[in-house]
């Protein structure tokens, strides 16, 4: 079997590309990265300079006509979580019309009309998706997966923190991924136990062990149509229906909680950090101590809001300086920059205390070294960059048994 055909769309600084293509089992053939609220394109900027700029496109995604997207194998992207409630039917479409500027309904819009879809999905969110909006707990993710049924998907998830393998970031997203009913997996997914699917023989459950429990998937249908699922699913509620890891097939949810099976091997902080001389910007001035100290540490205090209404304030206190010998914290887009802070990591060393280096945060999310240097590109963009990126190990893990589920 050759190379997987892939299209890549909310490709960022390309940690999808680099996890698909990294044994040769699979080719980008077209790729998209818009960021709509700046005018230059650094992302974009970043990908062409790694992967050059053929076949990759720096447009507005809801803009693209679907005949300028190559056919290819697989459709692989990491999509914000927004409000994917449907606003209205047409008679004649092809039933939905969600909201516009909504990013899911980008990728369903390429789905309904390429002439051959892609085969397979391999998407990503933060695992807020399995349990948005609060007022319908599980609502976005279930018209997710109804949208992809009538589409002729099945579905396959699990919430993955990098760290539980031994990856050195704790980090937690929902991986996807999707079966088109013309596959053989899909095949294999409808008829399999579910349960067994789920813990030891699906796709994910090979790249990434769980513990064996006995207790089988709690089940529930999804029969509906998607504007009484957008209305009305699980109102009321105060705990969505899916858990952690599950299966959708036919209509049919299963779903059950999983924990990562134990790893002897783990990467920690202090394995990342530069052996050499780091740039004195990065260091934190002595006087500045107090107000990261005050940041970072535990607090009730009585605080005014803008309208004048005073409340009690009360949060926990984090490690400070940061643990060296553990997984990192989760990197965010407000990493860079040196004005003190409760989420950026500082470290401890021989020299005095420090922030953490573009660098460094290249490696936490296990990206080669430099890959987002590039003139014109700041510190405090490259960190951005790695706080809206993935850990390229784990799309690593769940394509190398992507490909051996399609090829077995």
């Amino acid at each position: 079997m050759g190379k997987l055909k892939v299209i890549e769309l909310f490709a960022g600084v390309g940690g999808f590309r680099l996890g698909l293509e990294k044994k040769g089992k699979y080719q980008v053939v077209w790729s998209n990265q818009w960021e709509p609220s700046t005018k230059t394109q650094h992302a974009s900027m970043v990908y062409e300079a790694r992967f050059g700029a053929e076949n990759h496109s720096n447009e507005d995604i809801a803009e693209v006509a679907t005949d300028q997207i190559p056919d290819a194998d697989l459709l692989v992207g990491g999509f914000p979580c927004q409000d994917y409630s449907v606003a209205t039917t047409l008679q004649n479409s092809k039933g939905l019309i969600g909201k516009k500027g909504v990013l899911w309904w980008s990728i369903h819009r390429i789905l309904s009309e390429k002439k051959n879809p892609p085969k397979y999905l391999f998407l990503e969110n933060v695992d807020r998706l399995l349990k948005s909006p609060s007022t319908q707990r599980g609502r976005d993710f279930a018209i997710m997966l109804k949208s992809l049924d009538e589409l002729g998907y099945a579905v396959e998830w699990r919430v993955i923190n990098a760290a539980d393998y031994g990856m050195p970031q704790r980090r937690r997203r929902i991986f996807f991924l999707g079966y088109h009913r013309s596959t053989a997996a899909y095949k294999e997914l409808k008829k399999a136990d579910k349960g067994e699917w789920i813990q030891e023989t699906g796709t994910i459950a090979q790249a990434f062990p769980v513990e064996q429990t006995n207790h089988g998937p709690v089940r529930f249908l999804l029969d509906e149509d998607l504007v009484s699922i957008s209305e009305d699913f699980n109102k009321g509620e105060k705990l969505s229906p899916f858990l952690n890891t599950g299966v959708f097939v036919d209509g049919k949810v299963f779903t059950k909680k999983t924990s990562p099976a134990p790893q002897e091997n783990k990467t920690v902080l202090r394995d990342v950090l530069e052996n050499g001389e780091v740039d004195e910007a990065f260091y934190i001035p002595e006087e500045d101590y107090p107000k990261w100290a005050y940041l970072k540490g535990a607090k009730k205090e009585v605080r005014t809001s803008k309208n004048g209404y005073t409340y009690n304030y009360s949060e926990g206190s984090m490690v400070f300086p940061d643990d060296l010998d553990k997984a990192s914290r989760t990197i965010i887009t407000g990493e860079g920059g040196k004005s003190p802070s409760r989420f950026k990591h500082v470290v401890k060393t021989p020299k005095g205390l420090r922030r953490l280096t573009p660098l460094e945060l290249e490696r936490l999310n296990m990206f080669p070294d430099n890959h987002t240097r590039l003139e014109g590109i700041s510190d405090t963009k490259r960190a951005f960059f790695m706080g809206n990126a993935l850990v390229v190990g784990i799309i690593e893990k769940i394509s190398d048994a992507l490909y051996e589920k399609i090829n077995h």
